[in-house]
């Protein structure tokens, strides 16, 4: 594994794979790229940031393009996307992963193929965690602050997280908040087994609505990542559901199951998420339960990852060690290589 090194001042290149900005909302974007600059970092932001046209930023060559080329710009040190979006997986087949040098990547939900994707072809870590801009409030909360932390471990240390003290139920983006999000609700890890639980491994994962997609195709090679970058260590599959029925969330993780993607696996984490919508009365929790039965592993649930904010940086490619008791975790990742 190969963890890049987060530099003081480090300059940000910002670049829209996915979605681009709306003019409407472009003065999010100018606001977290200030709030980012008094925090000593420099930002550069390419032009498909600044556009949106039938549901991306820009035709699959030039998001593909401008991201080559920043990740190849030894001027820039790390990128970090706008935000998401719906169809990111159009330029996997230009991204030079044969050329892609030593940068953090940081984003999370449609970003999350990127990320997987980069990881599983080149054994280089990827950040799964905020985009930036959610980086636009007056200071981040403690959870999501801890990404700079997070990104400044070195190879062969640690760090540790600490699930949030509470979560935000809904937007109220009428009341704004000078740390984003509104923070209500008292946040609580779940596990299927109903005890203390421990695993550890390689962590691995993103929006299962997108990375699902990676199945059976050359970007989602999990076989050979296993076997070429993390020496058969285990596999800790951290996931999360964006806008997935129960039954659509089944479907994909069997879909997982039968390509092999956790064979060699030794447990399980899934975030908080407000779509989990009950078929027939079939709920997120049977989903889990079922999971676990048939994996035989431990499922941990309701964890701080994913579109339910706050959420922890997890970095794909790390060595991780998870404990949950009483409601609580923590997770401490390795930079193993």
């Amino acid at each position: 594994m190969n963890f890049p090194v987060f530099k003081e001042g480090a300059t940000i290149g910002v670049t829209a794979p996915s979605s681009g900005v709306p003019s409407a909302l472009h003065d999010l974007v100018k606001l977290s790229c200030s709030r980012l600059q008094s925090r000593g970092f420099d930002v550069v932001c390419g032009e498909t940031v600044w556009m949106q046209e039938k549901a991306k930023s820009a035709p699959a060559q030039v998001r593909a393009n401008e991201f080559n080329a920043m990740m190849n710009n030894d001027a820039i040190d790390m990128i970090i996307p706008p935000w998401s979006g719906e169809l990111l997986i159009e330029i996997l087949e230009y991204i030079d992963f044969e050329q892609l040098p030593s940068k953090w990547i940081l984003g999370y939900s449609d970003v999350s193929a990127l990320l997987l994707a980069v990881t599983l072809k080149t054994g280089l870590a990827t950040a799964h965690g905020t985009n930036l801009v959610d980086l636009r409030g007056e200071y981040s909360d403690e959870t999501t602050a801890m990404w700079q932390v997070v990104l400044s471990t070195k190879t062969g240390e640690s760090v540790l997280q600490h699930s949030s003290p509470k979560y935000q139920k809904e937007w109220k983006h009428a009341a704004p908040s000078p740390c984003i999000y509104h923070l209500t609700e008292p946040t609580y890890w779940k596990t299927v087994s109903g005890a203390k639980t421990n695993l550890q491994g390689r962590l691995l994962g993103g929006c299962i609505d997108i990375i699902r997609h990676l199945t059976g195709i050359p970007f989602g090679d999990v076989r050979h990542f296993q076997k070429h970058f993390i020496h058969q260590d285990p596999i800790v599959w951290y996931l999360e559901n964006c806008e997935l029925s129960t039954t659509d969330l089944r479907r994909s993780l069997v879909q997982m199951k039968l390509a092999g993607w956790f064979e060699h696996c030794s447990g399980i984490l899934l975030g908080r998420s407000s779509a989990n919508r009950p078929v027939e009365g079939y709920t997120a929790e049977d989903v889990y339960q079922e999971l676990a039965e048939e994996l035989r592993l431990p499922i941990v649930y309701d964890i701080d990852c994913g579109h339910v904010p706050p959420q922890m940086t997890f970095i794909n490619g790390a060595y991780a060690e998870i404990e949950v008791d009483e409601g609580k975790g923590t997770v401490k990742q390795v930079f193993k290589p």
